[in-house]
C-alpha cells in the first residue's frame, strides 16, 4: 500500500495516530489541573511503566490537556547525568516571564525573577557558558544553597503567580528515575508545600516502576502526595483499535485474522503494535491488510526492533552485565529470582550485587520486590534468547 499514506508511527514519543486505552489516566490528569486553576486541592501524578508503553506520549498529551485548563506548561527530561536545578532553571525562568505578562502577577513574578537569581547564582548555573550573578536578587528567597529549601520557595512564587492571574502550572518530567535521590526528595518537598498552601501546581512525572519506590524513600509521604496510575500493556481491544482505526481512517481494511496476530504477539504493548502495523502496511498490496500480510511483515518487524529498539539498550551493558541478564533471560519470563539467576550463573547471590546495582542504575532492570528482578523493556528476554550468547 501506498507508504505516503502509511499511518502508523513507530518511533520514541512519536504519538500514535489513536492514542487508545488510556483514557482514565488522560481524565485523571485533566482532573487534577482543572481543580488545581480552580482553586481546589489537586493530586500530582506519576505515571509508572515499562520501555515503549507510551509514556512519553501521554506526557505531551496531558501538556495540551493542562494548557486547554488555563495552565502554563513547563516539560523536561531528567537525563541520567545532570541537576535538577540545571534543568529546571530555565523553565522556572520562562514561566516567570510569562506571568510578568499578567497585570496581577507582574509584581510576584518580578520578586520572582530576583529569587531566581540568588538561585543561579547559589547553584552555579551557567548561561552560553557564563554563571549568572547574584546582582539585584531577592534577599532570604532561594538563596540558602539547600534545593530542599530553595525549590519549595521558587514554586511558591510561581504558585502565587499563577493564582494571581487565573492560571495554574503544570511541570511535565519524563524519565523520573534518573533524579538524585537529593533532587528527587527537593521535588517531593516541594510539590508537599504546594499542596499544603493550596496553590495551583501540579507535577505529572513518567518513569519506570521503581518510581514508586523511590519516591516512597525519598519521603514517606510521597505515597500520598501522589496518585501513580500504571501504564502498561494495552488490553486486547484498544489495542485491535489502535491499529484498526487507523488502516480505517486511510479507507483500507484489515482482516480480523491478521489484526488478532499482531495483538497476540506484540502482548499489546503500544511501541510494538505501531511498529508491526506499519510493516504490515507497506508489504501490503492492500486494499486489505491479510494474516498472509502480516506473516509476512514480521520478520522484517522483529529484525527492525532487534537492530533498533533492543540492541541500542544491549549495548550500554559490559560483559559482566550482559551474562547477568543472559541469565535472567535463561530462566523464562520474569520476575526473576535473584536465587535462580545466582543458580544459572554458577555464583554466589551477594556476588551479584555490584552488576545488579549497576544494571538498574543503567534503567535495564528494576527490583518487582524483595529478591526478585525484572526487565524494564517488554519483550526483551525473548531478544536475549534470540542472540543466545
Amino acid at each position: 500500500m501506498d507508504p505516503y499514506r502509511n499511518p502508523f508511527a513507530p518511533g520514541a514519543g512519536f504519538p500514535p495516530p489513536e492514542l487508545a486505552g488510556r483514557d482514565p489516566v488522560l481524565e485523571m490528569a485533566r482532573i487534577s489541573c482543572g481543580r488545581a486553576v480552580r482553586g481546589k486541592p489537586a493530586r500530582s501524578l506519576m505515571l509508572l511503566g515499562l520501555r515503549g508503553v507510551g509514556k512519553t506520549v501521554l506526557l505531551n498529551e496531558i501538556g495540551n490537556i493542562a494548557r486547554q485548563e488555563g495552565m502554563l506548561v513547563s516539560q523536561l527530561e531528567a537525563p541520567e547525568k545532570n541537576t535538577l536545578s540545571t534543568l529546571l532553571y530555565p523553565e522556572l525562568r520562562r514561566v516567570m516571564r510569562s506571568l510578568s505578562g499578567f497585570e496581577g502577577a507582574k509584581q510576584i513574578a518580578s520578586r520572582g525573577m530576583r529569587a531566581l537569581r540568588n538561585f543561579a547564582s547559589i547553584f552555579k548555573i551557567d548561561i552560553g557558558g557564563v554563571e549568572v550573578g547574584v546582582e539585584g536578587g531577592e534577599p532570604g528567597l532561594a538563596d540558602s544553597g539547600d534545593l530542599q529549601h530553595d525549590l519549595p520557595d521558587l514554586f511558591g512564587v510561581i504558585g502565587e503567580g499563577a493564582k494571581a492571574a487565573g492560571k495554574g502550572w503544570v511541570l511535565l518530567i519524563d524519565e523520573v528515575q534518573y533524579l538524585s535521590e537529593g533532587d528527587l526528595s527537593a521535588l517531593i518537598v516541594a510539590m508537599h508545600r504546594m499542596a499544603q498552601r493550596g496553590l495551583p501546581v501540579v507535577l505529572v512525572g513518567a518513569g519506570l516502576p521503581q518510581v514508586a519506590k523511590l519516591a516512597g524513600e525519598a519521603k514517606s509521604y510521597a505515597e500520598r502526595l501522589f496518585l501513580y496510575p500504571p501504564v502498561g500493556a494495552l488490553d486486547e481491544e484498544a489495542a485491535k483499535l489502535a491499529v484498526r482505526k487507523p488502516v480505517e481512517e486511510e479507507e483500507q481494511t484489515i482482516e480480523d485474522a491478521a489484526l488478532q496476530a499482531i495483538v497476540a504477539r506484540t502482548k499489546g504493548y503500544p511501541f510494538f503494535l505501531q511498529e508491526w502495523g506499519s510493516t504490515s502496511w507497506d508489504v501490503a498490496a492492500g486494499p486489505m491488510i491479510t494474516l498472509a500480510d502480516v506473516e509476512r511483515a514480521y520478520p522484517e518487524t522483529i529484525a527492525g526492533l532487534d537492530a533498533g529498539f533492543f540492541k541500542v539498550r544491549y549495548d550500554r551493558l559490559t560483559k559482566a552485565e550482559i551474562q547477568f541478564v543472559m541469565a535472567m533471560a535463561a530462566l523464562g519470563d520474569g520476575p526473576y529470582p535473584m536465587a535462580g539467576i545466582a543458580k544459572v550463573m554458577d555464583r554466589d547471590q551477594s556476588s551479584l550485587g555490584p552488576a545488579r546495582a549497576n544494571i538498574i542504575s543503567k534503567g535495564m532492570i528494576y527490583s518487582t520486590d524483595h529478591g526478585y528482578l525484572d526487565f524494564t523493556v517488554p519483550l526483551f528476554a525473548e531478544y536475549l534468547r534470540r542472540r543466545g550468547e
